[in-house]
């Protein structure tokens, strides 16, 4: 099911942006005081003059209308994107008026880097340095002219912009460990630690996303449940390791008897459940029997005895066996215990033949 991991990868990574985006405003609220903190402490003068004020007050209006007016809600990801801009144009308008490239103000440019770098990633990280040193050439220029335009600025420049950078690195590569390790967690959660199928809470969210596809296009899909009979009397004679290896056989068997655009899953303890995509009754019918066949046939090695697994198999259909997913497991579940209780049982539930 790669499509599903892809769109369950696209929701969280939607989802991480618009929580991102609602703390941005947290950050702008920092930089503002910063920044009002420095003028006011420092350069009193400079609070005064209506141009500066202008700046303060325009951010500030900014930071207000993208937090409260909810603009930009539904793209978080481009809602970032201007508050980035907005934040770099900020520290730029402060610094044409605090001395410039001289100015200590010239750190907070680390804030926007750092937001570029935690939400958005490394392209991102690389346009606002670009756009951080265009700003920083700007302001020499406003300072002194484009004369100021010299081998020597572009030292200082490197020597003032040098940090910025191994901090925007750092943080760039700390933020991909970050998402790689939750995407490992994020699979890991999804699975079963012993058959690495899906689990039950895993199946029951792709299932419910494949049932509303198949209402809305009309397409018909087929449930198998699929029970292992005798698991209890494997564990009580061989233990709990042969249990589990009669476990992992019947989900290899599962593996190679669906294709991968199926959901296959361990629903509970013995018990497993597939979701044919696209597949009616006689082709569910179909499935289940090779499913019978197939874990029948394949022994269990159990010290010097070969011990053969059997399984009871269900099938639901929809629309035929109901119109939502609860319906449909329940009946599949139904159908699995009459499977269980109708076909003649190998003796014993369980054959076991020696060397």
């Amino acid at each position: 099911m790669k499509s599903d991991r892809i769109d369950r990868s696209l929701e969280i990574e939607q989802a991480q942006l618009r929580g991102f985006a609602r703390s941005i405003s947290e950050i702008e609220w920092l930089l503002l005081i910063l920044v009002i903190l420095y003028l006011f402490v420092t350069r009193p003068d400079l609070a005064e003059r209506p141009a500066v004020l202008a700046v303060l007050f325009g951010f500030a209006g900014f930071v207000l209308a993208f937090r409260y007016i909810r603009v930009l809600a539904v793209r978080p990801g481009l809602k970032i994107v201007f508050e980035i801009l907005a934040m770099v144009a900020f520290v730029t308008g402060v610094l044409a008026f605090a001395n410039g490239v001289r100015s200590p103000l010239l750190n907070l440019y680390l804030l926007p880097i750092i937001t570029a770098a935690l939400a958005l990633g490394k392209r991102a990280v690389l346009l606002v340095m670009l756009l951080v040193v265009a700003c920083y050439l700007l302001l020499a220029t406003l300072d002194g002219g484009t004369e100021a335009l010299s081998a020597r600025l572009l030292a200082e420049a490197l020597g003032v912009l040098t940090p910025l950078v191994l901090v925007a690195f750092s943080t760039t590569l700390l933020a991909e460990n970050i998402n790689a390790s939750k995407q490992r967690i994020r699979a890991l959660s999804d699975r079963d630690e012993l058959t690495s199928l899906y689990n039950r809470t895993a199946f029951l969210r792709l299932a419910e996303r494949e049932h509303g596809n198949a209402a809305r296009n009309g397409r018909p899909y087929s449930l198998l449940m699929i029970d292992i009979e005798g698991l209890k009397a494997i564990n009580d004679t061989y233990g709990h390791e042969a249990g589990n290896r009669a476990i992992k056989l019947v989900a290899d068997a599962l593996g190679r008897l669906t294709r991968s655009t199926d959901i296959v899953a361990r629903y509970g303890d013995d018990q497993f459940v597939v979701l044919l995509v696209e597949a009616d009754r006689a082709v569910a019918e179909e499935v289940a029997q090779r499913v019978r066949n197939v874990v029948f046939s394949t022994t269990l090695e159990v010290d010097v005895k070969m011990v053969r697994v059997k399984v009871g198999v269900g099938v639901a259909s929809f629309p035929e066996d109901g119109n939502a997913l609860a319906p449909l497991v329940s009946a599949a579940d139904r159908a699995m215990y009459k499977d269980k209780h109708d076909r003649e049982p190998p003796k014993g539930r369980l054959v076991i033949r020696r060397r």
